[in-house]
């Protein structure tokens, strides 16, 4: 792979500094069941993001009490990476395909995380796709740009698809994700013939049903399991963050594409959520990503929960 770091997001390149998650990590810190749905996230690392590019725009010491608030130490933000793990019905699914090698040099784990939980590339029979940002879709590829999952169908909402397969997004999306364009529709060019495109509302596979969530980016999905009375959100980055986004959801977040419209979207998921006391799977959420969110005093709260 001989992508240069500086085409990425700018911002996103790690520090040589930043902690390397340790191999415990690696495996997978959440899991849980619906009915005959057996749920686990597994780690892919973690990124390093400078908060001034996260929070851009943002007034700093109203973000730094939030933060404070919720333990998070000063410097850069260094946000985990879940990816879900299904296993129903004899599939193996992913949701989402973690960062894949030479992205950031704390993340690219997903093939330990794999192995510690005993499944082969190989096994993977479903890659199913939130959006095409580069810690969600380039882990498709191995270090030799060949596809890690041989075997696996792979499943993108109509729109994620349209966007980034388009040659004319990365001439016209700005300046600073224009790389992460060109790097998007590489690997949507080496998925093409197995890959399935997919509307809002519609039953992907079995017991998994497609939830649009647009704004951080144009066609981002998220994705609904249920299992009689339980049920559970994969949230991919509509929700990106469990301290900010939390405290104010209609605050734009720096990695969103269209902050207004991913505000919006955060405010009505959190909210259905809280009410519904729908299990939630966050991709950059800590202790696994996997808990419940409380409604509180006009704002939310995420509270882990830790497998059930």
């Amino acid at each position: 792979m001989t992508l240069n770091r500086r085409e990425f997001v700018a911002g996103l390149v790690a520090s040589a500094s930043a902690p390397t998650a340790s191999l415990a990590k690696a495996v997978g810190s959440g899991q849980l069941t619906l009915g005959d749905m057996q749920v686990m996230t597994l780690s892919d690392g973690h990124l390093t993001l400078p908060r001034a590019m996260l929070f851009a725009g943002l007034e700093p010491d109203a973000v730094d009490q939030i933060l404070q608030s919720r333990g998070v130490p000063d410097g850069p933000i260094h946000p985990p990476i879940n990816v879900t793990l299904l296993r129903h019905a004899g599939r193996v699914v992913l949701f989402d395909a973690g960062s894949g090698p030479g992205f950031q040099n704390t993340a690219g784990q997903l093939t330990s995380a794999l192995d510690a939980a005993g499944v082969a590339p190989e096994e993977v029979s479903h890659v199913v796709f939130t959006h095409c940002h580069p810690d969600h879709l380039w882990g498709v590829l191995d270090d030799f740009d060949d596809p890690l999952f041989p075997n696996a169908e792979y499943l993108m909402g109509e729109a994620e698809w349209a966007y980034w397969f388009d040659p004319n997004t990365a001439s016209t999306i700005s300046g600073d994700r224009a790389s992460m364009a060109v790097g998007a529709r590489r690997r949507l060019e080496v998925m093409e013939e197995r890959l399935s495109r997919f509307k809002d509302g519609q039953e992907v596979l079995p017991g998994v049903a497609a939830h649009a969530s647009y704004g951080h980016t144009p066609g981002h999905m998220s994705f609904e399991l249920r299992d009689g009375q339980k049920s559970l959100l994969i949230g991919g980055d509509a929700i990106g963050n469990h301290h900010v986004s939390f405290a104010k959801p209609e605050w734009s977040i720096g990695t969103d594409q269209d902050g207004e419209l991913a505000g919006k979207t955060r405010a009505r998921l959190l909210d259905m959520l809280a009410h519904e006391q729908m299990q939630l799977i966050g991709y950059h959420f800590p202790d696994g990503g996997i808990g419940r969110v409380e409604a509180v005093q006009g704002a939310y709260r995420f509270v882990p929960s830790y497998g059930e």
